[in-house]
């Protein structure tokens, strides 16, 4: 059985885009790659597409998931979008299955044009990351996109500063999504400390700490802590002692 969709507004790249054998015979420029998974660059009438490709979903029951890897990372791309999250528009998806194990899959998003994630401009040292206005405006969107996935009982699962991309116009957009899922109880409480202390892993080493306290409150929506913030900020910090 395979399923593929190309959306509607890209019907005229059906020549590349149209089917799964299509799109696992093109070439480009190789972004990522991994025994089970790659990434790569193709550009159509000037615009960047970036096309992943899975050619397995790992060993032994994985094979048998419902909702492989690639699948969760499209449905929640359209989720972020959907919750008004600025994220990549998927423009094309689907997978193959026989006998009901996946055989491969594959996901096309349109390029984000003049972005660079928060970790590259973390490693180049930005100046930007020196401009407390710029920090601020982008720490704000960032907080509302968090909160938005928290409210949902959804978290992301790995919420890092390489997920978190930003244009020349400071606009925030979240990506890369394939572990991010829905969970309730105790279980949210804990993955929503691990979204934020992953966000703060790397904040520490390049923000104040007065920036990362307003990250904080604006996430929260609020002016100033109250004694249940400061036990979950304690949880925070603490979160990756002992695991850098």
């Amino acid at each position: 059985m395979s399923g593929w969709r190309l959306a509607a507004d890209y019907q005229e790249l059906q020549a590349d885009f149209g089917s799964l054998d299509r799109v696992f015979a093109l070439e480009g420029e190789r972004i990522t790659y991994d025994p089970i998974s790659e990434v790569i660059r193709v550009n159509r009438q000037g615009v960047d597409y970036y096309v992943k490709r899975y050619r397995s979903a790992g060993k032994g029951l994985r094979r048998y998931d419902p909702r492989p890897r690639i699948k969760a990372e499209w449905q929640n791309l359209k989720r972020f979008a959907k919750w008004g999250i600025p994220t990549a528009e998927v423009i094309a998806q689907g997978l193959e299955r026989k006998a009901g194990a996946f055989v491969r899959g594959a996901m096309i998003t349109r390029e984000i044009p003049r972005t660079h994630d928060l970790a590259h401009l973390a490693q180049q040292e930005s100046p930007l990351l020196r401009d407390d206005a710029w920090v601020k405006g982008v720490s704000e969107q960032a907080a509302r996109a968090t909160r938005i996935l928290h409210q949902h009982n959804f978290t992301h699962n790995d919420l890092k500063w390489r997920n978190l991309l930003v244009d020349d116009q400071a606009k925030v957009y979240l990506i890369d999504c394939p572990a991010g899922t829905f969970w309730w109880g105790p279980m949210l409480q804990y993955r929503i400390i691990k979204d934020l202390a992953c966000l703060d892993k790397v904040a520490k080493y390049h923000l104040s700490n007065t920036q990362r306290l307003r990250f904080y409150l604006q996430y929260c929506q609020r002016v100033r802590l109250n004694a249940q913030d400061k036990k979950k900020i304690a949880k925070i910090v603490r979160f990756f002692e002992g695991r850098e």
